[in-house]
């Protein structure tokens, strides 16, 4: 599933082609995503121009007039910047055309994608109004990760992926980040003190940085506006790794199961 970094880097992919553009119109060939597309959007999109684009956790908002065109990836969509003309293919399920004579293409094998329009604040919307804190931002300090977890007994793990506490911290970095903390992602949130939540604050945002600067993972479906596979899969310390041989001291690393995902770590370097 896209992620934070992957929907960071589509969202910087997309801003020179679209930003102050006129919208010329819209295509829905499949309008059954997760939420059906409103049928009205050619309609209430064709002649507006996009006057913003930003990111809240993994959706991006696309400032339109008096409302907000709400993206989310789901767990295989990716969006392209294509010439007008070019042919759709099978899991080709929405075109934003634009004036410039180039579209912008969703594309979701899945179709566990989503594209909603909002009029007014867009984080005002039932999908986004109870989100957390942005992880890239003052907000999420140590602090606030101390006083959130203090009586958390859930694994840090899940603790870090709760999209109430902080957006955007999905699977592959969570493992990424607590083993760059040194954290176990079984231990009891609870029982993290000032000193480790400081480092895994710290590490949480080293990560999702470093992940946004190698345009995110490409393990499946995902891909940038270009077409281009991300990097950062290349420079995973854990996730993925089991029975192979830490980076750091040799251990293998161990993988379990939590919350039904598979979760990596060194027994040795995590404590």
């Amino acid at each position: 599933m896209p992620e934070l970094p992957e929907v960071e880097t589509t969202l910087r992919g997309l801003e020179p082609h679209v930003l102050g553009q006129r919208i010329a119109g819209v295509t829905i060939r499949t309008s059954r995503l997760r939420w059906a597309i409103p049928s009205e959007l050619p309609t209430t999109l064709g002649g507006q121009t996009i006057h913003e684009l930003r990111r809240r956790a993994k959706y991006l908002l696309i400032g339109c007039g008096n409302g907000t065109l709400i993206l989310h990836l789901g767990m295989s969509g990716s969006l392209r910047i294509l010439p007008s003309d070019t042919p759709a293919e099978k899991h080709d399920h929405f075109d934003l055309r634009l004036a410039s004579g180039m579209l912008m293409r969703l594309r979701d094998p899945r179709r566990f994608g989503a594209v909603l329009w909002h009029e007014g604040d867009p984080t005002q919307h039932p999908l986004l109004i109870k989100l957390g804190v942005e992880p890239l931002t003052s907000g999420f300090s140590s602090e606030y990760l101390y006083r959130a977890t203090r009586k958390r007994d859930a694994a840090i793990k899940l603790v870090i992926m709760d999209h109430h506490l902080v957006v955007g911290v999905g699977n592959i970095y969570a493992n990424e980040a607590l083993f760059r903390a040194g954290i176990r992602p079984q231990l009891p949130a609870s029982k993290l003190s000032r000193p480790r939540c400081a480092r895994l604050v710290n590490s949480i945002q080293e990560t999702l940085t470093a992940a946004i600067a190698l345009g995110g993972s490409s393990l499946r479906d995902f891909v940038g506006i270009d077409g281009s596979s991300g990097h950062f899969q290349q420079h995973y310390w854990v996730y993925g790794r089991t029975a192979e041989a830490c980076r750091t001291c040799n251990t293998n690393i161990k993988q379990i199961k939590q919350g039904q995902r598979s979760s990596f770590y060194c027994p040795q370097c995590q404590a």
